[in-house]
């Protein structure tokens, strides 16, 4: 008489009552959903995340540079491609933060509420944080590691520690996501992005060192790029790209990280505002 072999279940494929999720499980549960989605819908994102960038690559430190370089011979003795480049690695991981944590995140909340569904189960606020905000800084990492591959075919980088620009590339990509998460979270209607981007981003793209140097502004301009991540993250990406850093770039990575946790606390008591209270 043939006998049938039974596997016991392990892990958490048990019968009877479980013990509880810890927190890393269930970080990794949010994060597991929101890569699925990636994983599903990135070509949709391929031309703003790669295509972009190369282009304003191609335009501004190929085409405009060269005019640059004949005039002027680069800035500051640098040619522009050198000095473009690096800047539009910060520019990026900001353009991704900001697609990443405006409109999809206010779907969450109202349109799907997919948000409210995971609460129901016994995720936390503090785990849809961390594992939403886990796979956008994945996306902004490896946005940053194209960019800097293809970049580096055109001889954009004189230096090995550019490989520090995609680490780099996701700390300004929280810098920007996290405090947007509470921006988007506290937001009445979506309405409210148009101004984000007419108002905020495009001004720091313009204005924020990565096509000239802010000393070229008026004094006031001058001392709000000062303020804002996208400058810091611009001038460590730089430093980076040809391995010439300098104390002051303990500053600029303070800064940035400041920005990550002051974010945190308004992103969370947000989020903890519209979710449950």
């Amino acid at each position: 008489m043939a006998t049938v072999e039974t596997t016991a279940p392990t892990g958490r494929h048990v019968h009877g009552e479980r013990s509880p999720l810890r927190p890393a499980e269930r970080v990794a549960a949010v994060a597991g959903y929101f890569g699925l989605v990636y994983r599903r819908t990135w070509m949709g994102s391929v031309f703003s995340r790669f295509v972009m960038p190369l282009l304003f690559l191609l335009a501004m430190g190929i085409g405009l540079g060269s005019l640059v370089d004949d005039a002027s011979g680069g800035v500051d003795g640098v040619p522009y491609l050198l000095f473009v480049a690096p800047a539009m690695i910060a520019v990026q991981a900001m353009m991704t933060a900001v697609s990443e944590s405006t409109y999809p995140v206010y779907g969450l909340f109202t349109w799907n509420r997919m948000y409210h569904s995971m609460l129901a189960t016994p995720l936390t606020v503090s785990d849809l944080l961390l594992g939403h905000l886990g796979v956008i800084a994945a996306q902004g990492g490896f946005a940053a590691a194209a960019f800097v591959l293809v970049a580096a075919l055109f001889g954009s980088f004189t230096s090995w520690w550019v490989l520090l620009a995609v680490p780099i590339g996701v700390l300004v990509t929280l810098a920007f996501a996290v405090p947007l998460f509470g921006f988007t979270a506290r937001a009445k209607g979506d309405s409210a992005f148009n101004v984000v981007y007419r108002l905020v981003i495009t001004p720091l793209m313009l204005f924020s060192g990565a096509f000239f140097p802010v000393e070229r502004l008026p004094l006031v301009l001058e001392v709000l790029a000062w303020v804002t991540p996208l400058w810091h993250g611009v001038e460590l990406c730089r430093a980076a790209a040809h391995g010439s850093f300098a104390p002051v770039d303990l500053v600029h990575l303070a800064v940035l990280v400041l920005f990550v946790g002051a974010g945190w606390v308004y992103a969370r008591t947000g989020m903890t505002r519209r979710l449950v209270s």
